[in-house]
């Protein structure tokens, strides 16, 4: 590390992305903050990953605690960005950052639009899958789960809205519906494994009976994939409930259906058919047909969007803006923020993991990403000459004119302690505070600052 460091650099965000892109910036001698809306870092991965797998999030926060102990990582949890939170991306430039990366994740909900949505017991996988991982305020939110749980999408998060349903919720039934067919599932065999023993299987035959012959006129094979679901079988966990779990392929949602108390009674679906495209793969076409499926609950388990209040253009297809033709790219990716309106990139500013592109949410293509676009930044700072003053201490200025506590690396220690001592005491493998008023107070913040 050379004797003085002269360039900052703010990395906002501070999950498997964040956290590894600060890594690879401090190890390169510049000085960062890193900056968390939440009190804790990991973002998905303390907060995604299903509660029970507790030697894997341990083995990720066991690598997290080594990232912020580096001695020039500075860590600020706690703190929003953004242009209606405690300072916006002008504001980090304007305190003489000398770069920003970007590793915010797709912060908000993607829907469909589709009428009935605002009634009770329709939600998006994400906001349960933070709730029952404990992520304030979501962990303090209520949510209505009745007996028939309805999941748009077939991919890893539907199976992980219905491992919580299984397992913990122990509902009646779990839909899963789709516009594709079986060929096009989207979860892992690892994943299925948890709820495969509440499969379905005589409606699993019915459906692939009804889909086989669809999939054979676009040239897919009926066989594999239903091999390929009942793979999980040979080693799925055992049944902890009598839940019902079924999986409902070539059907679109049109509409969501009430009672009269405002609350989910049906979903009406359109059937849908399959076409070959042109350059490989398929496409679902509705076929005018509809129908209802009765449900009490509906989870869109279909992805999640970019947060537009972050302040970064938007390209045409609602993501941050990536520019075409970047001045530092890596391995042919582009990592630079870009401005379509004026066909310009946005100087110093540049996107990684969630931020830059949605991933499968795999921890280690997080990290890789992460990891890519601090190397793109530090190709960009080669040509920046780096401030004189004390950037990071500005920022600490800036964070003491606020009303509210904001975490550094040695309060994060303090509560991690303090929850394990909980664990430690009421026998459990982990503890998690709630809310962040708890995880406050753990640390010795006082009550009247907890409140922005």
């Amino acid at each position: 590390m050379p004797e003085k460091i002269t360039k900052t650099v703010a990395v906002i965000g501070a999950g498997p992305a964040g956290l590894f892109a600060a890594r690879e910036l401090a190890q390169a001698g510049l000085n960062v903050a890193l900056i968390n809306r939440d009190i804790k870092p990991g973002g998905l991965a303390e907060y995604g990953i299903y509660p029970s797998k507790h030697k894997m999030k341990e083995g990720l926060r066991r690598q997290f605690r080594m990232v912020v102990d580096e001695p020039n990582v500075h860590y600020f949890g706690n703190l929003s960005i953004g242009s209606n939170d405690d300072f916006t991306l002008d504001d980090l430039r304007a305190m003489g950052f000398d770069g920003l990366l970007l590793t915010v994740g797709a912060q908000g909900t993607k829907w469909l639009g589709l009428p009935g949505e605002e009634l009770e017991g329709v939600y998006h996988a994400k906001d349960l899958v933070y709730h029952y991982n404990k992520l304030p305020p979501f962990s303090e939110q209520r949510f209505a789960i009745g007996h028939r749980v309805l999941c748009v999408g077939v991919g890893n998060v539907m199976l992980d809205i219905a491992h919580w349903a299984v397992h913990e919720l122990k509902v009646d039934e779990v839909i899963a519906i789709a516009r594709r067919g079986p060929a096009d599932v989207k979860f892992t065999k690892k994943e299925m494994e948890t709820v495969a023993r509440n499969l379905d299987l005589e409606a699993l035959d019915a459906e692939f009976e009804r889909t086989s012959p669809i999939m054979q006129a676009v040239g897919q094979s009926p066989e594999e994939a239903k091999q390929f679901i009942l793979s999980a079988l040979d080693k799925a966990e055992e049944p902890v409930s009598n839940t019902r779990l079924t999986l409902d392929f070539l059907v679109s949602p049109k509409r969501i259906l009430g009672d009269e108390n405002g609350r989910v009674r049906a979903v009406e679906v359109e059937d849908t058919t399959l076409e070959a495209r042109s350059g490989g793969g398929t496409r679902s076409v509705g076929l005018g047909s509809t129908r209802e499926i009765e449900a009490d609950t509906v989870v869109f388990c279909i992805g999640d969007r970019v947060d537009a209040s972050m302040g970064l253009p938007l390209d045409q297809w609602g993501e941050f803006a990536k520019h075409p033709k970047p001045r530092f790219p890596i391995e042919g990716i582009s990592f630079e923020a870009y401005n379509p309106e004026t066909v310009s990139g946005v100087e110093g500013v540049f996107l990684a993991g969630w931020a830059r592109e949605a991933s499968s949410g795999l921890v280690g293509t997080a990290r890789k990403d992460g990891m890519l676009g601090a190397k793109a930044l530090l190709q960009y700072l080669e040509g920046v000459r780096g401030g004189e003053q004390d950037v990071i201490q500005t920022l600490e200025s800036r964070v003491g004119q606020l009303k509210k506590p904001v975490v550094r690396k040695a309060d994060w220690k303090k509560l991690e302690a303090e929850e394990q001592t909980q664990a430690s005491k009421l026998g459990l493998e982990e503890f998690k505070f709630a809310g962040n008023a708890e995880m406050l107070q753990a640390m010795g913040f006082g009550v009247e600052k907890q409140q922005a």
